[in-house]
């Protein structure tokens, strides 16, 4: 008589590993997009965080300021986002107007085509290389 013998064959190894070849295949490029769009995003909100506060700090001092410890934000001359990926300035300020950047940093292509964000007093808001970035969802 034979025992039953319980295990798995070579050929099941091979499927399961082949089924999760393709899955990470297919789920790894829609996380890397996802990841970029949450970076995007966090650029974005800085800026508007700044263009708020800058408002505020007109309000009280009748000027713009390019100092982002006046906003609220640590002392330097340029703040990072939480992760890094977007550093944000305030090159130009005065009595009438300000203009705020948030500038990709890693050198990967993960920033797409949405490496620089801008806002100004006036509220317009610009992006580069392409225009349409601050209203781009993917």
């Amino acid at each position: 008589m034979h025992k039953f013998m319980r295990g798995v064959t070579l050929m099941e190894l091979m499927i399961v590993v082949v089924v999760l070849g393709i899955l990470t295949a297919i789920a790894y490029p829609n996380y890397r997009q996802y990841a970029a769009r949450a970076k995007r995003t966090e650029a974005r909100s800085a800026l508007l965080q700044i263009a708020t506060n800058q408002e505020r700090f007109y309000l009280q001092n009748n000027t713009y300021t390019n100092n982002l410890a006046n906003l609220g934000f640590p002392v330097g001359a340029c703040h990072t986002t939480s992760s890094g990926s977007y550093s944000v300035c305030i090159p130009n300020a005065d009595a009438n107007n300000f203009t705020a950047t948030a500038t990709y940093q890693n050198t990967d292509a993960e920033a797409g085509v949405c490496s620089s964000f801008t806002i100004d007093g006036r509220g317009a808001k610009t992006s580069a290389p392409e225009p349409n970035c601050w209203t781009r969802t993917r």
